[in-house]
């Protein structure tokens, strides 16, 4: 007998406003991100300022909000003013992160032409790992403050008259690890977080501030880094950011893809933390989230350091490439869901990265690109996933994997997307059994199924790799509707999407 799901939700039952920031990347300098990723000016698909046109052109269809830069690991050594002013000029510099050689071709005012381009949000980053407050108030009165200033006028003299307007600025980036250049202690980094939050919001009353929370949910100092953080700059922080991966291919596909349920439990526990930071300093604000790290991390934790000791300190080198399985599609999807489930306080998110590294979009040297089956999941969620999130309550048979206990084999998400007024349905199938699905929607009357589609392969190693076209959307059947909203077979190890036009 085929297993049976049933879900149920009400209009009058909604969690949060989804944000449309929740559907942002991220471009660091590491291996080919930059340089053949977005910027190739000796492609001839690039366009008369090096930026590569096929990639903008996937940026745009994928419908990204928002891009954070310049990192990553690489800002806590970055010196921003190496990739301003006359290219020739630009010093290239041992760059610390990946042991690769930085050329500062492209630079801050480069990425801001990018993201004119691509139709993108800048979210920018300072360093805070060998520089600090100074650094940064520079580095925002070059981009934010009008003229009549040294920073200001050399941006100017640049050939950039306008302000950038940057509105989000990251207050350093993951300096819980001791992998970061500039590692610091919790109180440490709170403290330093702090003063230059506190001055670069004197200088530009208009900005908002990210803080460092814990690189992962495996960090030993979680959660107690986020604790201290937060009370350290509660009062001039605006968002704490997560970082979140997941390999652990190896421990098999239950367990595989049972790991959203983690990421679930690492930003209630953070939820907690910030409730009691903000009763302890008596705030009225509440901090909220940016998942400006996240995404499936298919590679071998130490892979990127054994690549870059054979031949260190090279220009760009193709590192850390991951080539997505259907298997990593599909955890991909439920991270995303896990993202929008809390759109109640996750307001920015930012999958890592955009091309060539843990990406959507994967380029070649001189060539043209090709897209990873997370590509088209990515661009269901951002295209059609507007509006506000419907609490659900699934009746789905569960299973056991390793210490995660009673997971549901079916993980869906229900949108209500009041401005189009639809209905979108995102599901998962966990399982090598298909899912006969009763979705029923209480106060709402469906008019008609504007699309249907799924994301499956029978190889659940699959890639797209060598046939680009081997893992695509394809029209879902077997999607009827009935009096009480809609009914549709999720077939063994899927992703799907289900639009319904509602009356």
């Amino acid at each position: 007998m085929q297993m049976k799901a049933e879900i149920y939700c009400d209009r009058h039952f909604t969690k949060g406003n989804i944000d449309k920031r929740l559907f942002g990347s991220f471009v660091e300098h590491m291996g080919r991100v930059v340089y053949s990723g977005i910027y190739e000016p000796e492609n001839s698909l690039s366009d008369e300022d090096g930026f590569r046109k096929d990639v903008l052109e996937a940026v745009k269809n994928m419908g990204v909000t928002c891009v954070r830069y310049p990192g990553g690991n690489f800002v806590s050594n970055y010196f921003w003013e190496d990739g301003i002013g006359p290219k020739e000029k630009r010093p290239h510099r041992p760059e610390l992160a990946w042991s690769a050689i930085e050329t500062n071709e492209f630079g801050t005012d480069e990425f801001i032409e990018w993201s004119k381009k691509a139709g993108t949000e800048p979210v920018f980053t300072v360093n805070l790992g060998t520089r600090g407050v100074e650094d940064a108030l520079n580095y925002l009165e070059y981009c934010n403050f009008q003229s009549g200033t040294e920073y200001s006028d050399l941006r100017k003299s640049y050939g950039h008259p306008k302000p950038y307007g940057i509105r989000t600025w990251c207050l350093g980036n993951e300096m819980d690890g001791e992998w970061q250049i500039g590692h610091k202690s919790a109180e440490d980094y709170g403290k330093l977080a702090y003063v230059t939050g506190a001055a670069m919001k004197r200088l530009d009353p208009s900005i908002e501030l990210v803080v460092c929370g814990s690189s992962l949910s495996t960090m030993p100092t979680f959660p107690d880094w986020d604790y201290t953080v937060m009370e350290e700059t509660y009062g001039v922080a605006d968002y704490i950011a997560l970082h979140q991966y997941y390999g652990g291919q190896e421990k098999g596909v239950p367990f595989f893809l049972a790991q959203s349920e983690d990421m679930q439990t690492y930003i209630d526990t953070v939820r907690a933390a910030a409730s009691y930071v903000k009763t302890k300093t008596g705030s009225k604000k509440d901090l909220k989230f940016s998942v400006d790290e996240w995404g499936v991390w298919a590679v071998p934790s130490d892979s990127v350091n054994q690549e870059t000791k054979k031949n260190p300190y090279q220009i760009a080198p193709a590192i850390s490439e991951q080539v997505y399985t259907m298997e990593d599609t599909l955890l991909f999807a439920e991270m995303f869901m896990v993202i929008l489930r809390n759109s109640d306080v996750i307001k920015i998110a930012c999958q890592s990265l955009l091309t060539n590294i843990s990406s959507c979009i994967m380029t070649e040297r001189g060539g043209s690109l090709w897209l990873q089956p997370i590509y088209y999941v990515f661009r269901d969620f951002a295209l059609y996933g507007k509006g506000k999130v419907l609490l659900n309550d699934v009746n789905c048979p569960g299973y056991d994997a390793g210490d995660l206990h009673n997971i549901s084999s079916l993980n869906t998400l229900e949108v209500w997307n009041q401005q189009d007024n639809e209905i979108i349905i995102y599901s998962v199938n966990r399982t090598d059994e298909d899912i006969d699905a009763a979705y029923e929607l209480s106060g709402f009357t469906v008019g008609k199924i504007a699309q249907a589609e799924e994301l499956r392969c029978d190889d659940l190693l699959a890639t797209n790799q060598n046939d680009h076209s081997r893992i695509l959307p394809h029209e879902k059947n077997n999607v009827n509707l009935d009096d009480h909203g809609v009914t549709a077979v999720i077939p063994a190890y899927s992703f799907n999407m289900i639009r319904l036009s509602l009356d």
